[in-house]
């Protein structure tokens, strides 16, 4: 897995990557410390996956993301931070962030690059608490009006805290084929185009179609 790095903490840099190398998976291919060096690198490397912290000097990670998923519609942004702010993770959603954990995880963080990888949306523990939080999603949408049902309505809930097709067919008792059936569906009825913005109409009640 070919990684891009961009933190502006240099000691934070140098930390994560020796981490991340240490699985002998994960090859850092470059590392940066602003957000405009997020978007050359990203130009240069176009990696699996860019891992980066979101307050940094004049450009966040937050407008270098969206200024990557402008150019990369496919681009995997997966934020790694120590704010949990409200704000900051339904603007990572809305760009098109494939997610959000925080540094303190460390042990989260290999794992979540990989399932980026696999096409997966991934939220930390403690942003995971906070999401029924950000909005009253069942009352701020009307998901009947699309034809959604309760079972429907179910799944999309759990796509939106980063659950993959096995795990949510185990907590569901239905079978991965059904699962994937289900989110084909889904994403036909809302307008949708992957699971990414499932996971952004949920939890802002707007979609991003």
């Amino acid at each position: 897995m070919r990684v891009l790095l961009i933190d502006d903490d240099a000691l934070v840099a140098i930390s994560l990557k020796t981490i991340l190398e240490a699985t002998n998976q994960i090859n850092v291919v470059a590392t940066g410390c602003s957000g405009e060096e997020a978007v050359s690198l990203y130009d240069e490397y176009q990696p699996d996956v860019l891992l980066m912290d979101i307050r940094m000097g004049e450009m966040s990670g937050l407008v270098a993301g969206e200024k990557i998923l402008a150019k990369y519609a496919d681009a995997n942004i997966l934020y790694l931070t120590t704010f949990m702010d409200d704000e900051y993770i339904v603007k990572a959603l809305n760009i098109g962030a494939k997610g959000y954990i925080l540094k303190q995880d460390f042990e989260g963080i290999v794992p979540a690059l990989e399932a980026v990888v696999k096409g997966q949306s991934v939220f930390g523990a403690d942003i995971v608490g906070k999401i029924p939080d950000l909005i009253d999603k069942k009352n701020g949408f009307d998901y009947a009006s699309y034809g959604i049902s309760d079972k429907e309505y179910e799944i999309i809930a759990e796509i939106a805290t980063g659950k993959s097709n096995k795990e949510i067919s185990a907590k569901l008792f239905l079978s991965e084929g059904t699962v994937r059936n289900y989110i084909s569906v889904i994403l036909e009825k809302l307008k949708l185009r992957d699971r990414t913005q499932l996971a952004v109409f949920y939890l802002t009640g707007q979609g991003n179609s």
